[in-house]
């Protein structure tokens, strides 16, 4: 085989998150299964109503999550009702907005609306990964004439390229929840998201 290095090239490209994403979820507690599934119905039609209202789209929304669980006594022996739960995933494509999505839906459901997460994306990560792939070839090849230099060799064609599947989860924007102001809105800041590649590549290696 004829003479060569390999070495591995990480290259990065961020942008602001244009995208927040809510995970929240309604529970409502009855002195039955059936009255807790209706006061959830009610709460969560109310919820929904208002997400739409502020604009989340119908496929913006999705169901992560639901069930009924029964409510025991201290000594854990019998039932004091049931407590019904549905989770939702939304997506606020109005980064700005979010705030007020979040102040509507607390106003719509009340005491029974819990949020359990809040995630900023970036919509269209395709030429964020473009970017990423051209700096992660770049620093491979960088690393490449390196060695070749150190060995006294001249740098040949590349032989072979292979991307490399991620090593652990891309860093989470950088998000802040401010107690709601007097208008409501409760601020959430994106900071930047970052897409990661990673690539191996071969290189020839040539006379000095």
């Amino acid at each position: 085989m004829a003479d060569h290095v390999d070495v591995t090239g990480t290259g990065s490209a961020g942008a602001a998150p244009d995208v927040v994403v809510l995970d929240v979820r309604v529970a409502v507690e009855g002195r039955d299964v059936a009255s807790a599934l209706a006061g959830l119905a009610t709460r969560l039609d109310a919820a929904v109503a208002a997400a739409h209202d502020h604009g989340v789209v119908d496929h913006d929304r999705r169901t992560t999550g639901m069930g009924v669980s029964p409510r025991w006594d201290r000594e854990g022996r019998s039932t004091t009702g049931y407590t019904a739960h549905q989770s939702l995933r939304l997506r606020v494509r109005e980064r700005d907005r979010a705030g007020d999505v979040i102040a509507a839906l607390a106003g719509a459901a009340g005491d029974a609306l819990g949020v359990d997460a809040v995630s900023l994306e970036v919509a269209d990560t395709g030429p964020l990964l473009v970017r990423a792939r051209s700096a992660a070839f770049a620093d491979a090849t960088a690393r490449a004439r390196h060695w070749a230099d150190l060995a006294g060799r001249s740098l040949g064609p590349v032989l072979r390229v292979a991307e490399l599947p991620p090593g652990g989860a891309a860093p989470l924007p950088k998000m802040r929840l401010a107690a709601m102001d007097a208008g409501g809105g409760v601020p959430v800041e994106g900071g930047e998201s970052t897409v990661t590649a990673t690539v191996a590549v071969r290189f020839a290696l040539g006379p000095a």
